[in-house]
């Protein structure tokens, strides 16, 4: 039985339709929670709109409602199945805010339903961005230099006050959605209305710019009784510039030394202590390249597609563990999975690369803007495995399956001045433009210099380029 003997039946949330930022990664979570809680004798009751899920099968579940995720026809689910707990932490943005509204309106409280894992208090902290800023600085861990506001007029004084370029991040939000980098009052007017129309709460987070910086994010589980381990360790190639959705991951990091690998260990496992987080969450960091400066940006305290892909890149089932720590088992009482006679309480080595590359498909819409920016566009992602960078990227890049052999393109008659600008307005083709650079005469370092991709990356590509050419050859 849980350690929780009043747990008898659960409500487990769905993200409902699938839109851009918002594809398969939920339904694997899902599943898994409900693969979890059924090991465990539990009755499963689940909302989910998406009948073309695994989810929704009814075998997965005991009782599958197909309805929209929102906090009027969840309540009526409620009202008739009297669930003991729910879970919030499995369908996305989606479920975070239903289960918020639900809280906010008694709904919960006058049913006698228990957020199981991560509190309300705790998501709030989290999505609040002028709460999780004061949660971080209370606690003595940096973050950037910020102030959340409702209203135009304020952002404006906000972003005097900084310098611009700033980043707007929109509160209670998914995929970066309404947010963006805004260089002049014209943009900031534009992005910061569109940011608090896309905000659950109205709040968006005026902060400091620092695209230059590297986008580090660590995967960190923790229980009821703070036990807690980083599952997974990755490093987003195109850096803070660009949203983690739609970046190029690499895992384990590869550019960090020891040092810096530990020094956002141990600020990532104090960030969750903070947040109070129960389960799983992510934890997105900003590191200076030239220094050790660090700053934590943000913490999605739920399952997400980077939680999916540390999943598979690791062998760590993070979502059925955080279901289990849900109901109140701690890390060392939870069987590993692989062994299936050590606990889970331990931290994954890799001895191989995982890279990820987004899957677009911007190419279907003529007048899109395929820039990369801090708001996701991609639909989807492929992992690919390897012993070195190289030969996980080259298989990454055919499993796109867009027509490409590998990472390789050929110069299509462009200038210098045209590759210098694509290379700095990153799309949807940076690492072909990368390879286009360097079959021109590009040097690596005046690449790095357009991009703000860090050297190493730069010089594996360059390797990829060289055997390329020894082959032909």
């Amino acid at each position: 039985m849980p350690k929780y003997d009043f747990i008898k039946k659960v409500l487990v949330i769905g993200s409902g339709p699938i839109q851009i930022s918002m594809a398969g990664e939920f339904d694997y979570s899902g599943t898994q929670a409900l693969k979890a809680l059924k090991e465990e004798g539990v009755e499963t009751v689940l909302v989910n709109s998406n009948i073309a899920t695994i989810q929704t099968d009814p075998k997965m579940a005991d009782k599958v409602y197909l309805l929209p995720t929102t906090a009027e026809f969840v309540e009526k689910v409620i009202e008739k199945e009297r669930p003991d707990g729910i879970l919030l932490g499995f369908g996305g943005q989606t479920a975070l805010n239903c289960g918020f509204e639900l809280y906010n309106r008694g709904v919960l409280e006058k049913y006698g339903v228990r957020v199981l894992g991560t509190s309300v208090e705790s998501i709030n902290i989290t999505s609040d961005r002028q709460l999780f800023r004061r949660t971080m600085e209370e606690n003595g861990i940096p973050v950037l230099p910020s102030e959340a506001v409702t209203n135009v007029e304020d952002a404006l004084k906000v972003a005097e006050r900084l310098g611009y370029p700033v980043i707007v991040r929109v509160a209670y939000n998914l995929g970066g959605r309404g947010g963006g980098v805004a260089y002049n009052q014209i943009e900031l007017d534009e992005i910061v209305s569109r940011g608090i129309a896309n905000s659950f709460i109205g709040q968006v987070l005026i902060e400091e710019y620092i695209g230059t910086y590297k986008q580090i994010e660590y995967e960190v589980v923790r229980d009821y009784y703070d036990n807690a381990v980083t599952v997974c360790n990755m490093e987003n190639i195109l850096g803070m510039r660009v949203h983690t959705g739609d970046n190029f991951v690499v895992s384990p990091s590869q550019t960090i030394t020891n040092e810096e690998y530990h020094m956002l260990r141990e600020a990532s496992i104090k960030a969750t202590r903070a947040c109070k987080i129960v389960g799983e969450c992510n934890v997105q960091l900003a590191l200076d390249p030239n220094s050790q400066k660090y700053y934590v940006i943000e913490i999605n305290p739920r399952l997400s597609r980077s939680s999916a892909l540390a999943s598979k890149a690791t062998g760590y089932p993070l979502a059925y563990i955080a279901a289990k720590l849900a109901l109140g088992y701690s890390l060392q009482e939870i069987l590993n999975k692989v062994t299936n006679v050590t606990s889970s309480f331990f931290e994954p080595a890799l001895d191989y690369v995982v890279v990820k590359v987004p899957r677009w498909d911007l190419a279907k819409f003529g007048q899109v803007d395929r820039r990369l920016r801090t708001q996701m566009k991609s639909v989807g992602e492929v992992m690919a495995i390897g012993r070195n960078f190289e030969e996980a990227l080259q298989k990454a890049m055919r499993m796109l399956d867009v027509g490409l052999d590998g990472l390789s393109a050929e110069p299509e008659g462009e200038t210098v001045e045209e590759i210098e600008n694509m290379l700095a307005m990153p799309t949807d083709n940076i690492l072909l433009h990368v390879v286009k650079a360097l079959k021109m005469g590009f040097t690596v370092e005046k690449i790095c210099q357009l991009t703000w991709i860090d050297k190493w990356f730069v010089e594996k590509i360059k390797n990829i380029v060289e055997i390329e050419e020894r082959i032909r050859d």
